[in-house]
């Protein structure tokens, strides 16, 4: 079994990729093999409606100038998926949002190709507007038709410095709990 995690944030690194990594320990501990993919630096460009999606149906964006085929085929070759972003003006990030839309469209054009795997939201806040990023991706799992697990509370992290969320108690407690019951849920699945 194999999750692929998608950190969202311009930093690479940063407090968002360590929440992830929180989440990918209890992932590894169960034996199931976990990789992250960075978007910081990497063109991701939004929809341009242009459909084509649905005219190919050969599982791909007809835009081919950035990674997002390449995060669409690890979509397809994992049994989860973790869409992982920091909170920007209450949101999820342009990049993640663009890739949301993106591979949701290609996802739906091509017969509902991500329907029952696992996804997970992972995001890393300084002060407020997390909610609101966290509804962000869920949707993008709901529509999806993905099944979602819970943790101990939203998965979330909070932190402004690089760093900063490895002190937030409660939120590593979430991606711990996230972790263990994303593994459970897989194994069930299986």
């Amino acid at each position: 079994m194999k999750v692929v995690g998608f950190n969202g944030s311009a930093r690479r690194d940063g407090n968002t990729a360590l929440l992830v990594r929180h989440v990918f320990d209890e992932l590894n501990n169960e034996g199931i093999e976990t990789e992250l993919v960075q978007l910081a630096g990497r063109p991701v460009k939004g929809c341009i409606a242009c459909y084509k999606c649905y005219k190919n149906k050969d599982r791909h964006c007809a835009v081919t100038d950035d990674i997002v085929n390449e995060c669409i085929e690890k979509m397809l070759a994992a049994d989860g998926i973790i869409l992982a972003s920091p909170t920007y003006f209450a949101n999820a990030t342009p990049e993640t949002l663009a890739l949301i839309a993106r591979a949701g469209l290609v996802a739906k054009a091509n017969g509902e190709m991500l329907r029952r795997k696992v996804g997970a939201a992972v995001v890393a806040v300084r002060r407020g507007g997390a909610i609101h990023a966290f509804n962000s991706i869920n949707h993008f799992f709901f529509i999806s038709q993905m099944v979602v697990p819970g943790s101990s509370y939203w998965n979330l992290g909070i932190g402004r410095d690089i760093g900063d969320v490895d002190q937030d108690s409660e939120g590593l407690a979430t991606m711990k709990n996230l972790g263990l019951n994303m593994a459970w849920l897989l194994k069930k699945l299986q």
